[in-house]
């Protein structure tokens, strides 16, 4: 019963994605008009910030690792 369940919100999501033709035209306008690679490059530095964010807080957290294990 589940993998039936399973497999019928499976198909109805390939249906939701074959209705969605509409952003074809946004992309197409904006690689015209040459504004496409200001949002690449947007993507880039918010993906590029959260990156080392997270390297960050992981130095962080490996040094706190360290000094609680000394701390024993």
């Amino acid at each position: 019963m589940k993998k039936i369940l399973f497999s019928l919100i499976l198909m109805m999501a390939t249906l939701q994605l074959f209705a969605q033709d509409n952003g074809v035209e946004m992309a197409d306008t904006l690689r015209n008009n040459g504004k496409i690679y200001v949002v690449v490059i947007c993507i880039v530095i918010i993906l590029l910030g959260l990156l080392a964010y997270l390297f960050s807080i992981d130095k962080r957290l490996k040094k706190i690792e360290k000094e609680s294990n000394t701390g024993k």
